[in-house]
């Protein structure tokens, strides 16, 4: 596209008005020079015309890669760091104690606590112990996770901002609180293409989750392209039916009709964009294209049948029902195998403001397991050192109990001030803890790890500097990491 065009496209209406009659001559201009820069663009040494379906943008990736692919797994509703990660032994002692207002020191809390009379502490009812040569601490729940700890960077002192699951879980996606932003995968997608031309760049996975799990909505925003070219945006496919809706060709229609019928539709396009200059029309036609494509693509994916039983066994019970996290845990192994540059399982059910012990023990048991044997199963196939594991949910759970308390029930409220997430694989310093809390894991007491902080680290085991990775749109240079000073965390790396 021209730059004429560009400008055009992206601009506001505000923008539009304002600057009628006023900037004829430099669009121009822009548009005279775009001709040249244009055909530089095309050239037959380019990536597109390599025929790469999904080509890095040029001058990506800006560094060698430590990973080259991303396995992004969302733990919806936020998991309890005490509970799981944050092992802190002498809340015991402050058991039914109201939490030290030096602690709290006024920070907000939310209206679901806020009417309690007390805020009770609430101790883990879960044993703690070391695992693996690194003496990570972890939880007894993480019967299977705990076996893999020497592969983990465990980050102890991750905070954001947002105190309700929506906006929190459009931040830790997209880098920003506010909805429109580009998801992680998008970008990811937009930069590093895929290897694949079959198989989408990026992929969704949103697993069903126990029924007895209180569990939040999941917003397409989490995947969405926001401004950045809607192709960008990443394919959910379905654990019911079929994966993907529409690919399929309708009955009495084969695949040469199917051919023929898109070519004609793809002179179609290629005339109106020519005439409109629209870059979504030209999303039309790769979608279409891809479409075709996974017709074939698809069916092999998800077929499961050579897979070894030992693999199958190393999942889990699950492994075979499609929908379930098992089953898209292992389909993620499949996709990056087969080149996707990003697959994204979000699971539901982490929002326990109540009787915690039993909803977050069904929750691991849910998971656990597989994604053990997710890291394993990349490991042993040679995979784990360029593909990039990333676990963790919206925010943390706060340290006083929600309603009831005993000591082997309580619930807990939301807590953005500290939570924790891990990484695995790509260029990550396996064994390592980084990061802090106070004695409540209540305050960060060293080491602070903001969001964009832990996605500036993710885009550099990409190979990419999130300063310079950038889209402009109304006005603005916008960037993963936002307009604000974040810092690559150097110890997680290996």
């Amino acid at each position: 596209m021209s730059p004429l065009l560009d400008f055009h496209l992206q601009q506001t209406r505000r923008q539009f008005f304002g600057h009628t009659g006023l900037r004829a001559g430099s669009i121009a201009l822009a548009s005279m020079l775009g001709r040249d820069l244009a055909g530089a663009a095309a050239s037959p040494g380019s990536s597109s015309a390599a025929g790469q379906v999904h080509p890095p943008l040029p001058g990506l990736p800006h560094f060698a890669p430590r990973a080259k692919r991303l396995i992004y797994l969302h733990m919806n509703g936020a998991p309890s760091q005490l509970d799981l990660w944050d092992h802190k032994p002498g809340l015991q002692a402050y058991f039914d104690k109201d939490l030290p207002e030096s602690v709290r020191n006024g920070q907000r809390i939310t209206t679901m606590t806020s009417g309690q009379a007390r805020l009770p502490v609430a101790p883990s009812m879960f044993k703690f112990q070391q695992y693996g040569q690194s003496g990570m601490w972890a939880s007894e729940l993480l019967k299977h996770t705990s076996k893999v700890v020497d592969d983990i960077a465990l980050v102890r002192s991750v905070h954001t901002t947002a105190i309700n699951h929506d906006p929190a879980c459009t931040f830790v996606m997209t880098g920003n609180e506010v909805p429109g932003k580009a998801s992680i995968g998008s970008w990811l997608a937009y930069g590093l293409g895929s290897e694949s031309n079959d198989l989408p760049s990026f992929v969704v996975f949103t697993p069903t989750f126990p029924a007895a799990s209180q569990a939040q909505a999941l917003f397409t925003r989490m995947w969405s392209s926001g401004f950045l070219p809607s192709k960008h945006t990443g394919v959910a496919l379905r654990g019911q039916g079929d994966p993907v809706l529409f690919v399929k060709n309708p009955h009495g229609v084969d695949s040469t009709d199917r051919r023929t019928m898109l070519n004609a539709l793809n002179k179609l396009n290629e005339i109106n964009h020519a005439r409109i200059g629209d870059p979504e029309i030209q999303t039309r036609i790769s979608n279409y294209e891809m479409a075709f494509r996974m017709q074939t693509s698809v069916p092999e994916l998800t077929d499961l049948s050579k897979e070894s039983q030992a693999t199958l066994d190393m999942y889990g019970p699950d492994v075979q029902r499609p929908g379930s996290f098992t089953h898209s845990a292992l389909l993620a192994r499949r996709l990056i195998e087969r080149g996707t540059r990003v697959v994204q399982i979000l699971h539901r059910g982490w929002d326990q403001h109540n009787n915690l012990p039993k909803l977050l023990r069904g929750q691991i048991e849910d998971t656990d397991q597989a994604t053990a044997a997710l890291i394993m199963d990349l490991k042993q196939r040679g995979l784990l050192q360029d593909t990039l594991v990333v676990w963790g949910g919206e925010f943390g759970r706060t340290v006083y109990s929600q309603g009831t308390l005993t000591k082997d029930n309580y619930g807990r409220d939301h807590h953005p001030r500290n939570f924790c997430m891990w990484m695995a694989g790509g260029g990550v310093k396996g064994g390592t803890v980084y990061g802090e809390t106070d004695d409540f894991s209540y305050n960060i007491a060293k080491d602070p790890v903001h969001i964009n902080d832990l996605n500036a680290t993710i885009l550099h085991l990409m190979g990419i500097d999130h300063s310079r990775f950038s889209f402009k749109f109304q006005g603005l240079d916008q960037r993963l990491t936002g307009v604000e000073e974040h810092h690559v965390v150097k110890n997680l790396l290996a």
